[in-house]
């Protein structure tokens, strides 16, 4: 079994997929090529997805059942002791000096009154 999702790909490569494979919900496409087919389809994706992305997701003998690749995903799969997870990039901590030369904001809590009104 085969899955290949699509997000933000050109209209005609959407339609050279259903060539081989079943499309189930828009962009989301299903079907049971052959290893070396399923190959080709990826490398036709992968070069003619221009500016969207794509996931390849295929049922293999391993642990899992299954593997899958990704192309221009912001989520990466990484091989952890023989299981393949996905690497989510942490969002960007915000700077240290930009925090602190912003004035706290004043609010209705214990903390923000002993602010305004000095500590007692």
């Amino acid at each position: 079994m085969t899955v290949i999702v699509l997000a933000t790909c050109p209209v005609g490569l959407r339609g050279f997929l259903t060539r081989w494979l079943l499309e189930i919900s828009p962009g989301v496409f299903l079907g049971s090529p052959t290893a070396r087919v399923r190959d080709i389809l990826w490398a036709e994706v992968r070069q003619y997805s221009g500016q969207g992305r794509a996931l390849l997701a295929y049922q293999t003998d391993t642990e899992q059942g299954f593997a899958f690749e990704t192309h221009d995903y912001a989520w990466h799969p990484v091989d952890h002791e023989g299981l393949t997870l996905l690497h989510r990039p942490s969002p960007t901590a915000p700077q240290p000096d930009k925090e602190q030369s912003a004035p706290p904001r004043q609010g209705w809590s214990k903390a923000s009154k002993r602010r305004r009104f000095g500590s007692r």
